[in-house]
C-alpha cells in the first residue's frame, strides 16, 4: 500500500513538471518549482483524507481535500497582478488551479484522468495560444525613457499609425531632471502582431527601451 501511494505521489509530480515546464517556458514566476509542489501537495492531502484516519471512527474523507480546492486559491491570487489596466497572472493561477486537480486525481489513484487533464491543460495553455492569438486585442505595457519631451507624442502617433490605441500613460522625470521615463499602455487590435510597435520602438533614435510586457 505504501509503494502505492509513494507512487501516486510520484505520478502528481512527474505530470505536474510538463505544465510547470510550459510556464517556464513563458518566463512566468511560477514555473516548473512551483506546480511541482502543488500537484505533489494536493496528491498527498488527497492520500491523507481517504487513507490517514482510522477507518473505525465516523470520518468524512472529502473534508480535507475539499479544503484544498479553496485554498489553492491563496496561491493562485498571489501571481495576479493589477498593473494600469493591465491583468497579468490569471493563465498562470488557472495552471495552478489545474496542476492542484491533476494532484488530487493522481492522488485519488485516478492515473487516466491526471494524464488526460495534464494534456488538456497543455492544450489549453499552447495550443489555443497559437489559434486564438489574432482573433482577439490584447494590452502590451511598454517602458522606455528619452531626454526630449516632443518625443513623446511622437511615439504616441507612430503607435496609432500601426493599429495599436494608446489606453493609459504615465511620465516621471528621473532623479537626473533630464531624462524621462515614459511607461504606456497599448490595445493591439484585432489580427496585429509584434512588429508594428517594435518596430516603433526601434527605429527611434530618440528613445532608450526598458520593458515590454
Amino acid at each position: 500500500m505504501e509503494w502505492d501511494l509513494i507512487g501516486r505521489l510520484s505520478i502528481a509530480g512527474l505530470l505536474s513538471i510538463f505544465v510547470g515546464l510550459d510556464r517556464e517556458y513563458r518566463a512566468k514566476d511560477a514555473g516548473v518549482k512551483t506546480h511541482f509542489l502543488v500537484a505533489l501537495g494536493s496528491a498527498l492531502f488527497m492520500i491523507i483524507s481517504r487513507y490517514g484516519f482510522d477507518n473505525s471512527t465516523q470520518v468524512d474523507f472529502s473534508r480535507v481535500a475539499a479544503q484544498v480546492v479553496s485554498g489553492i486559491g491563496f496561491i493562485g491570487a498571489g501571481t495576479i497582478i493589477f498593473q494600469r489596466q493591465v491583468v497579468r497572472g490569471l493563465t498562470t493561477a488557472a495552471s495552478l488551479w489545474a496542476v492542484s486537480g491533476i494532484g488530487m486525481a493522481a492522488g485519488g489513484g485516478l492515473y487516466s484522468v491526471a494524464v488526460a487533464a495534464t494534456i488538456l491543460t497543455l492544450i489549453g495553455l499552447e495550443l489555443f495560444n497559437v489559434l486564438f492569438r489574432k482573433l482577439g486585442a490584447r494590452r502590451i505595457y511598454i517602458s522606455f525613457l528619452t531626454t526630449k519631451h516632443e518625443v513623446v507624442q511622437r511615439v504616441y502617433s507612430d503607435l496609432q499609425r500601426v493599429g495599436y490605441q494608446v489606453i493609459s500613460y504615465e511620465m516621471s522625470r528621473l532623479d537626473d531632471n533630464k531624462s524621462y521615463r515614459i511607461e504606456v499602455v497599448v490595445r493591439s487590435l484585432i489580427g496585429n502582431d509584434e512588429k508594428g510597435f517594435i518596430e516603433v520602438l526601434h527605429t527611434n533614435p530618440d528613445i532608450m527601451v526598458e520593458q515590454v510586457e
